[in-house]
């Protein structure tokens, strides 16, 4: 049985995730405005806009999937689930380093550090399969 404190917790970083990529794809426009009115060259004004809705695909890829095993734990195990929390961390990393503090950066690090700790958490009980992952089955000699 698989307690309910990680599900909420990835659910919840997932709700993040999700509201983070739906205002950054809905922010496009203004970003695209802003680009045109810049002096940037073509090829970097276009990867601009590229990695502006990569990022957006992204949040959104992610809040789907941290969804589905919150809905669906055995799915994957907590050492993925700690994977997958690298790519919020890191991005808020990047964000501080080079915007500094604001709030993107803040939900994207909240949102990595519930699903880590989601993560932490997940434990399986499942017949054969002991709680760390590995086989619990006795290999005789």
């Amino acid at each position: 049985m698989i307690n309910s404190l990680p599900r909420l917790l990835l659910a919840t970083s997932g709700v993040l995730l999700f509201f983070g990529g739906v205002v950054h794809a809905v922010a496009f426009k203004k970003a695209v405005s802003t680009v045109g009115n810049s002096n940037l060259d073509a090829f970097y004004a276009n990867a601009l806009k590229g990695l502006w809705l990569i990022d957006s695909a992204t949040l959104v890829t992610l809040a789907i999937v941290l969804g589905l095993i919150a809905a669906r734990p055995a799915i994957a195990s907590g050492a993925v689930v700690a994977v997958l929390a690298l790519i919020p961390a890191a991005t808020a990393g990047l964000l501080y380093y080079f915007i500094g503090a604001f709030m993107p950066a803040h939900l994207n690090l909240a949102a990595a550090a519930l699903a880590l700790c989601g993560g932490l958490l997940l434990v399986r009980a499942r017949p054969g399969v002991s709680a760390n992952g590995l086989s619990a089955a006795v290999i005789p000699d």
